[in-house]
């Protein structure tokens, strides 16, 4: 279910994305349709975003969400949602609906149950949904051995939203309390694109796809898995 997409340089892999995700939001809200586009944060996609910005989609009939969250408020450093507001909800596509993933409550375990709530609000199945992927092999907030990845993995129970304590580390910082989609909810996409970059990343990415510990490597079970399409894009 994966396809390879790399290219010899950032702005070429920029271009195709922006391409591949006008066209999919722009079928997914032909007639009276809506959309769902679930986007990640990070410095990667941020030239993206702000291109994407300036398309004259209709942007009324999309709703963008987070795939996941720190659980601090917009004014707080290190929210997605902040990053988000400057870089997408700009220019042309002000005027999307935005789905907050953080709640009021004090933690992510008390704020799921909102959280989820709201994330059923979305069209589903989600036409495009952007990811990065950590050095670690995290994708989303779905960090290795984080407390509360079990549950995340767990289909079964069919929740789109989890929540998240990851073990502190260099990748992860101080904020380590997150707010997620849970394996299940990434699921509900009708395409996923994975935003990497540079050699390092390459190097985890190949690891990911050979990799049978997902509690070690969590991408690995979305690259892995069979239900749906996953472009990775890559550039040095």
């Amino acid at each position: 279910m994966v396809k390879e997409l790399f290219f010899s340089q950032q702005a070429d892999l920029q271009a195709a994305l922006l391409a591949n995700a006008c066209a999919i939001l722009e079928k997914a809200t032909a007639g009276t349709q809506t959309a769902s586009f679930l986007v990640s944060g990070g410095s990667s996609p941020k030239p993206f975003y702000q291109q994407l910005s300036k398309q004259a989609l209709p942007w009324d009939k999309i709703g963008v969400a987070l795939v996941d969250e720190r659980w601090v408020s917009a004014e707080e450093q290190g929210s997605n949602e902040a990053f988000i507001a400057e870089n997408l909800l700009i220019n042309e596509a002000s005027s999307a609906r935005f789905i907050s993933m953080k709640t009021d409550e004090q933690s992510a375990e008390q704020g799921r149950t909102v959280c989820e709530q709201r994330y059923q609000q979305l069209a589903t199945p989600f036409d495009l949904v952007i990811l990065g992927m950590g050095p670690d092999g995290h994708t989303a907030s779905l960090f290795p051995h984080a407390e509360g990845l079990n549950d995340a993995f767990d289909t079964s129970k069919q929740q789109l939203c989890a929540a998240i304590k990851a073990k502190k580390s260099n990748v992860t910082g101080e904020l380590t309390e997150r707010m997620s989609l849970s394996l299940f909810g990434l699921l509900q996409a009708k395409k996923i694109c994975v935003l990497i970059t540079g050699d390092e990343k390459l190097a985890v990415y190949q690891q990911a796809l050979k990799n049978t510990d997902t509690a070690l490597m969590p991408m690995s079970a979305v690259l892995q898995q069979n239900e749906v399409p996953v472009s990775v894009y890559w550039a040095p």
